[in-house]
């Protein structure tokens, strides 16, 4: 028995059977899905379940714990801002936290980014920049309604979000609500010209007031990756046509692609970026959109009407700023920068392997994000290979969630090489034995 284990008093149920009484979950048929797994602790890349189980978190809990769990120099940033100023309102007040990270951030985003607007997840950091972009025409009087996306986009879940995501199953109920979206081939290599043409002709229209992108990874799409040059092609043509160009750094954001944010990369500025998910650590939900200059001053104006109508009662909330400081401090740390490039090389020496493996169809490696796709006919995005394959890793205590056949692993920064190569270890398994 584990020195984690917890064991419930004689009489009392299991985190699992009470939840099953009120809760329900994110892309849970919970007619058909496994019990979701009671878990009672974190510490840096492990959790713990309800009977002592240890678990490799290998997708750093959807993404949001670069740092690992429990992180104590974030916690103690939280604590040490709970005991000053938890909350204050946003509308008509400020606070040292907010203009902090404020200055922090405006040092690692593209310089052309200028003005930032706080929200509380990635889906709303999407919304208001599609908002703000169909709202910068409407304040000058031109009638651009529509967005272009890529075509198995994924952005989120309110409705402009969904809207731009064109994974159908998360939107088909809602389509006759949504606001109009274009798209158009995400340029892979050997579809780069195809991609090109299809935004040049919707640029030729002045119909479009934004195009939107997940910058040189597809998460949700699992893990499709292009190249940075294709990107900046893309951008320059959006200009063009004055079609505002916004980056959903949600899940790339903050060192996942080895460097700050994926747009790091290019050479070319989006107007608009994302941020989510990282930009706490893990702690605290909080999400920020950025702007450049020209977009801000659309809706400066004498005219109350041309304001940005948009808020969150957590708005800025300080105790999530100083969360995010604290997170900003760690990535920044010679340590944890070392720790990107150590585990990309283990990626990179993993895919070189996986490669020759005649189960594997491709491999592919950005910063700490590994992706490999299974030599198989496609089913669904919860189809039953993609849970059996599910089944596998939790059972092995790994925790991975493919999509469909494909496989990802993008783990803590702070992961060891041994837990790493438990990991890879367990992929292999996996490939030998789910069929």
């Amino acid at each position: 028995m584990g020195s984690n284990e917890q064991i419930p008093p004689l009489g009392v149920r299991g985190l699992t059977e009470r939840d099953s009484q009120y809760l329900w979950h994110p892309y849970t048929q919970h007619k058909t899905a496994a019990k979701p797994i009671g878990i009672t602790k974190g510490e840096g890349v492990l959790l713990w379940d309800e009977n002592g189980k240890e678990y490799i978190d290998a997708i750093a809990s959807w993404w949001v714990n670069p740092y690992g769990h429990s992180n104590r120099y974030i916690a103690d940033a939280i604590y040490k801002q709970l005991t000053s100023l938890e909350h204050v309102l946003f509308g008509g007040f400020t606070h040292e936290p907010a203009v902090l990270l404020s200055e922090r951030l405006m040092e690692i985003l593209p310089s052309n980014q200028k003005k930032l607007f706080f929200s509380d997840n990635g889906s709303t950091a999407v919304e208001i920049a599609i908002k703000v972009a169909l709202q910068y025409y409407y304040n000058k009087g031109e009638k651009r309604t529509k967005i272009i996306a890529f075509e198995d986009a994924f952005h989120g879940d309110t409705f402009a979000a969904m809207a731009a995501s064109g994974i159908s199953f998360f939107t088909e109920a809602f389509r006759g609500s949504l606001i109009e979206v274009v798209r158009i081939p995400v340029p892979v290599k050997g579809r780069e010209e195809e991609s090109y043409s299809a935004l040049k002709a919707l640029a030729a229209t002045n119909e479009y007031a934004g195009f939107i992108f997940e910058p040189l990874v597809q998460g949700a799409a699992g893990m499709v990756m292009y190249a940075p040059e294709a990107l900046d092609n893309l951008v320059a043509i959006s200009k063009t046509g004055g079609i505002f160009t916004i980056a959903d750094e949600v899940m790339t954001g903050f060192g996942k692609t080895g460097k700050n944010f994926a747009c790091d990369y290019l050479t070319a500025q989006p107007d608009m970026m994302c941020l989510s998910k990282a930009l706490t650590g893990g702690t605290i939900p909080m999400a920020i959109t950025s702007f450049s200059q020209e977009l801000y001053d659309g809706f400066y104006n004498d005219d109350v009407n041309k304001a940005l109508f948009h808020g969150h009662t957590f708005t800025a909330n300080p105790t999530g700023c100083a969360a995010a400081l604290a997170s900003l401090d760690l990535l920044q740390q010679d340590k944890m920068q070392q720790n990107l490039l150590r585990i990309n090389k283990k990626h990179l020496d993993f895919k070189d392997k996986m490669e020759k493996h005649p189960r594997v169809k491709t491999a592919r490696v950005l910063g700490v994000i590994f992706a490999l796709e299974i030599e198989r006919e496609s089913e669904s995005y919860y189809g039953s290979f993609r849970n059996r394959l599910y089944d596998f890793f939790i059972s092995k205590g790994v925790i991975l969630r493919p999509v469909d056949k494909v496989v990802y692993i993008l783990p803590p920064y702070i992961i060891n090489d041994e837990q790493l190569d438990t990991v890879y270890g367990i992929v292999e398994e996996a490939l030998e034995t789910i069929l």
